[in-house]
């Protein structure tokens, strides 16, 4: 798949509002991760860059959308995002390496 067709499915499974997502932000230079469930993923990406000092995302930065996945029931969603969270920091990175080996800010695809 070109990175032009990945850009244009990215865009299209997060455009969809009911579409139950797990996500996966880091910071500019990959220091943190944070992971998070939500129901719209697009909607939730500006919550974090327009949140205030107690959310864990704006505290260290953390804007950019490294790995995601979307689909099925919330339920499938919140059970999924506790395996990440439980997940050791390598396994972490090898999940977002297997789909994102440069790092880049999927995000960037929504707005193309």
């Amino acid at each position: 798949m070109s990175k032009d067709e990945d850009a244009s499915k990215t865009k299209r499974v997060a455009l969809n509002n009911d579409n139950n997502c797990v996500y996966i932000l880091t910071n500019k230079i990959n220091t943190v991760l944070y992971i998070g469930v939500t129901s719209n993923l697009i909607r939730r990406l500006n919550e974090h860059k327009n949140a205030d000092n107690r959310d864990f995302a704006f505290r260290y930065k953390a804007f950019k959308l490294v790995y995601f996945e979307c689909g099925g029931d919330i339920m499938s969603a919140i059970n999924r995002e506790k395996q990440l969270k439980g997940g050791s920091r390598a396994k972490k990175i090898a999940l977002i390496n297997s789909t994102n080996p440069e790092w880049r800010d999927l995000s960037e695809d929504f707005y193309a």
